[in-house]
């Protein structure tokens, strides 16, 4: 189908190679020329300038259902003015007891232009954008959609 690179750039900079001290801030460079600082959390010795994978994983996720969401919409003939999501990962022990993302919440708030969808067809894109989100489908983390 497509493929979708991303390049991943770290150097020690000549700083202490120990647990506690080695730089965690690294380039993340995408297909298209955009940039991003990545790094850890700072829990794990990141710094706060920096984006952790888990906040990655969570964007990815609530980026792709909105999306799929807003394809889906369209293609119904609904129109969307707004759409914001404040999405939550939760780092804890998976089935096998490492530690993962094991939830994603997506909190999406949706504005129509016009008539809007009533209660259950509005469940129904949420349910369909879920299906069809390529990054829901690629991951074992239960993700949870609660519209606001």
């Amino acid at each position: 189908m497509s493929e979708h690179l991303a390049s991943i750039r770290w150097n020690r900079n000549g700083q202490p190679f120990d647990y506690e001290h080695f730089p965690r801030d690294h380039d993340v460079r995408f297909e298209r020329g955009q940039r991003i600082t990545g790094s850890a959390a700072p829990a794990y010795f990141g710094s706060a300038q920096g984006v952790d994978p888990e906040e990655m994983l969570v964007a990815a996720l609530s980026s792709c259902h909105m999306l799929t969401l807003l394809a889906i919409a369209a293609k119904k003939g609904f129109t969307i003015d707004t759409y914001e999501d404040d999405a939550v990962g939760t780092l804890g022990k998976n089935a096998e007891g490492r530690a993962a993302v094991t939830h994603v919440t997506l909190r999406p708030k949706i504005a129509f232009a016009g008539d809007a969808p009533h209660a259950a067809a509005l469940e129904k894109l949420h349910e369909s954008a879920h299906r069809n989100c390529f990054i829901a489908s690629s991951v074992k983390t239960e993700v949870v959609v609660e519209p606001r």
